[in-house]
């Protein structure tokens, strides 16, 4: 028996904001961790990244990042990117083009720093951002940092690295692995226009 959203463009958007919604905070999901692609024409990039919110009354996902990773300055340069999501499991692909806003020091990354746990600040507290060159092998924290011997008073230090990309949904695609037949569909969340996609 084929699921209720197998040949149904509503129910396949319940599915894909179901899967997303459990995904913030399910650590378990396989679309916690999806591949975040950004850049421009001569430097394309990709990375996984942590789903922290999803809002579908927005169109809206978001991730936490470092104001200091080389990210940032590609999509300060081009603030469209590509998420991309896979369940095995639920043999579901899910890509989304987004555009990004960058937040750094606001109302936003207050709000998200005051949930972010004592284990999780530890990564804004590195001395030199992520991807900065280094003579040894390192985490890029000081010795007590590593071995988290500081306070939550401490960690404060790291709220001015901590940014929040928020990711306005432009458009999904859907794709869903069936033995009786895939079936795949696109959604244009700015023209509201649902179309099936040969697989």
């Amino acid at each position: 028996m084929q699921p209720a959203y197998y040949e149904d463009f509503t129910e396949i958007k319940k599915k894909i904001w179901l899967l997303l919604d459990d995904a913030v905070t399910n650590r378990s999901s396989q679309f916690r961790i999806p591949t975040f692609i950004c850049g421009d024409q001569s430097d394309f990039d990709g990375r996984i990244v942590v789903l922290r919110k999803s809002d579908q009354q927005n169109n809206l996902i978001q991730f936490h990042s470092d104001i200091r990773s080389d990210k940032i300055e590609k999509l300060k340069k081009n603030p469209k990117a590509a998420i991309l999501f896979y369940d095995k499991e639920e043999k579901i692909q899910v890509r989304l083009k987004v555009e990004c806003t960058i937040n750094n020091n606001n109302n936003i990354t207050k709000e998200s720093w005051s949930k972010t746990q004592h284990i999780s600040r530890k990564c804004y507290l590195v001395d030199n951002g992520p991807g900065s060159e280094s003579d040894v092998p390192t985490s890029g924290l000081k010795p007590e940092l590593d071995n988290f011997e500081f306070t939550m008073a401490q960690s404060e230090e790291g709220y001015k690295n901590f940014t929040v990309i928020q990711c306005k949904v432009k458009s999904i695609e859907w794709l869903y692995l069936a033995a009786k037949g895939h079936r795949r569909a696109k959604f244009d969340l700015e023209t509201n226009k649902d179309t099936w996609l040969v697989p």
